[in-house]
């Protein structure tokens, strides 16, 4: 093997393998002499790879942990594996890595070659995951496109739906994404609107790097995520929602967002106050506590429980007569 890059390449794969490599067996595999396997691992350490070299008549090669990351050399098992692990992670928010998640998603998907950018797309799509109670669903692919076009510093284009369900087009200049827990958000500069904006990912359609590059903007706000709290916390002016839960607060504590403030009654109720923009996520995360509640405020939640209640008794055959029950109503 004559070429000198491919050969350290190769080398780097085996000895990312956790376990002592004897140099007679690394020449063997690469077919060069034991002193080139000597000068490589050399090589190897000026780059950064912590290669450990053990003492004997043999003498082996390993890499073990060193102050840095290097890095990696990837076969095509492992850079799929890695990609599909990437994809459920973003997708699903888990607490503490979904940047991250993102982020590496974003370069791993820049330089995979189409091959393998097929088999990752073919096992995502032939794999059903259990989506979590509340947020909307993500296409990972595309907080990939958006982290690489806020990366490169690169523009936008993409459809957009909002609240109110009108479709519009537009182009931005992508600062960060933000996952609140729930859900995705995209901090970025409008530049039909010139002003900065926070979109919901998931109204987000077709996302597409235009080429065209920018140059960084100053954000109005300390960081992105100040910045959504901020345009969030205008959104949900107004709507406030004031509840009677009838269950002790110990048991409620650990099942409800942060938002949701609880205040001791007695030791058997608790009245709860949360601000929400989204009428049906809270009339379901009510519903699903799994114990009686009474609604307060505002009359909007009060007749989308009952409209709820009335489809679910038509689903179950009981009749549209029933009603909700007073455990629903207002006082």
């Amino acid at each position: 093997m004559t070429d000198t890059p491919g050969r350290l390449l190769n080398l780097l794969s085996l000895l990312q393998t956790p376990r002592e490599w004897p140099g007679s067996e690394l020449a063997e595999r690469l077919r060069v002499s034991v002193r080139t396997i000597r000068r490589d691992v050399d090589r190897l350490r000026e780059l950064g790879y912590p290669v450990q070299a053990t003492l004997g008549s043999v003498g082996g090669y390993r890499l073990v942990a060193g102050a840095a990351m290097p890095p990696l050399v990837l076969d095509d098992e492992e850079a799929v594996a890695i990609a599909v692990g990437l994809r459920t992670a973003a997708s699903h928010a888990v607490e503490g890595i979904e940047e991250a998640s993102v982020r590496a998603l974003a370069k791993l998907e820049q330089v995979l070659p189409a091959r393998l950018r097929h088999r990752v797309g073919t096992l995502q799509g032939a794999t059903v995951a259990l989506a979590p109670e509340h947020g909307s669903a993500v296409d990972p692919r595309s907080l990939a496109v958006m982290a690489a076009a806020a990366m490169n510093q690169e523009r936008l284009r993409f459809g957009y739906r909002a609240v109110d369900g009108a479709e519009t087009k537009r182009h931005v200049e992508p600062y960060r994404l933000v996952c609140t827990g729930r859900r995705w958000y995209l901090v970025a500069y409008d530049t039909d609107r010139t002003d900065w904006r926070t979109f919901r990912v998931d109204r987000l359609r077709d996302p597409r790097a235009t080429g065209a590059r920018f140059a960084p903007r100053e954000l109005p706000a300390a960081d992105a995520a100040a910045f959504v709290a901020r345009s969030l916390a205008g959104v949900r002016q107004g709507i406030e929602a004031s509840v009677t839960v009838y269950e002790p607060v110990e048991a409620l504590a650990g099942r409800l967002p942060e938002s949701f403030r609880l205040t001791p009654i007695d030791e058997h109720s608790a009245l709860l106050r949360t601000h929400d923009a989204e009428l049906e996520w809270l009339a379901l995360r009510l519903t699903l506590l799994g114990c009686d509640f009474e609604v307060h405020e505002p009359r909007e939640l009060v007749e989308l429980l009952r409209e709820l209640g009335a489809r679910i008794n038509r689903a179950v055959g009981i009749g549209v007569g029933v009603g909700v029950s007073a455990d629903m109503s207002a006082t």
